[in-house]
């Protein structure tokens, strides 16, 4: 790489254009999405955030790392991780702007660099991510891959063309829990559908005096049921919603039955498609805490914290049973549904941020009056 003089790594999209930098994490090879988040904060939670599976995440905020990073044993008074949002760094690798390596924060125990490289993750700094931001609104997310210059690769333009593009892998599989897990040990129950959930959903249940049951992806209504839930939750997850379409009817005979449903983000594109709704990719996709939505019942505005690169369209609900309940103010894309039977709801934002605001978390104070026989 006779160009990238001083500098030991490069970034290279599908498109054929280089970002050179300097690597730090895991100094190896690795390939995926390339994808932006806009969040200024908050980056311990978006790596672990499961959603971004198959990723390789660019943060626009030009210093990372700066507070470094805290233990996974400080748990909150649940015990879940209080910065985490699971068990791994999920993205494939990750693209910043400066690298901090003197943090400070009372409860850091490790640098972002050490982070990465404990979990094996592959980074690379000093990079432009603004013009790198600037390129993927213009022409739409790509596949990229950070290649090492110690590597044994000698034909980087070509490496990318074996690669797979990212709606072809079921993602889901790699993050869903492989058999159930129970958080609590409060007698009603709420069910998750994991494709990929959040500890912050997992808490949002407990804090309400509810056990939280999180159950394969695939299970399907009967087995649910077992567990007599007070209400169903389908998580949020990466990936293509089409990549689940085998899963389409057990989540059909959730929303139709008679028990209090909650879809968040995935699981609101699930939800809609199996209620005969289409959904789309989005150019670049929504991700950061900063993301603006609108409340079509009251009326009311919301920044709310986001991660998805595919939306359900608007106009394909005319022919099905939910009604637009959230829309986005920047693109006015679909943000929300509700079922005409009031008892199936769907968000496409994070209501329990994690990070990012808390100002609609009121749409899990809706779910669990539902509970009760309340109406929607």
């Amino acid at each position: 790489m006779d160009d990238s003089v001083g500098n030991n790594a490069v970034l290279i999209l599908e498109d054929g254009s280089k970002f050179y930098g300097k690597g730090f994490g895991k100094t190896s090879t690795v390939v995926g999405e390339v994808v932006f988040n806009t969040g200024m904060v908050g980056y311990t939670e978006s790596l672990t955030d499961p959603s971004y599976g198959g990723q390789l995440l660019s943060f626009t905020y030009p210093l990372i790392g700066n507070y470094g990073v805290p233990d996974y044993s400080n748990h909150d008074e649940f015990s879940l991780p209080a910065h985490f949002e699971s068990s791994k760094i999920q993205t494939n690798g990750v693209i910043i702007n400066e690298l901090c390596e003197s943090p400070s924060h009372w409860s850091s125990t490790r640098t972002f660099d050490d982070w990465l490289k404990s979990e094996e993750i592959t980074g690379i700094c000093n990079i432009d991510t603004r013009s790198l931001t600037l390129k993927i609104r213009e022409s739409g997310v790509m596949m990229g891959a950070i290649i090492y210059e110690q590597d044994p690769i000698t034909d980087y333009d070509s490496i990318l063309s074996n690669v797979k593009s990212y709606e072809t892998y079921e993602f889901f599989k790699n993050v869903s829990t492989k058999t159930p897990k129970t958080y609590g040990t409060h007698q009603d129950k709420v069910v998750i559908l994991d494709f990929g959930v959040k500890n912050g959903i997992i808490r949002n249940v407990l804090k309400r005096n509810y056990s939280a049951v999180v159950v394969p992806y695939n299970y399907d209504f009967n087995q649910i049921m077992t567990y007599d839930p007070k209400g169903i939750i389908i998580s949020n997850g990466p990936g293509d919603p089409q990549s689940c379409n085998e899963y389409l009817d057990t989540i059909n005979k959730i929303c139709n039955s008679s028990i209090p449903t909650l879809g968040i983000c995935l699981g609101h594109q699930l939800i809609s498609l199996s209620l005969g709704a289409s959904t789309y990719k989005l150019q670049y996709g929504h991700r950061g805490h900063n993301k603006s939505c609108k409340d079509l019942i009251s009326g009311r505005s919301f920044v709310t914290s986001q991660n998805h690169g595919y939306a359900v369209d608007l106009n394909s609900l005319s022919n099905t049973e939910l009604e637009p309940w959230f829309v986005n103010l920047d693109d006015s894309s679909l943000e929300g549904v509700k079922h005409n039977n009031d008892s199936c709801i769907a968000v496409q934002f994070h209501p329990e941020a994690h990070p990012g605001p808390y100002d609609t978390s009121y749409v899990f104070d809706i779910f669990f009056d539902m509970f009760n026989g309340d109406k929607f």
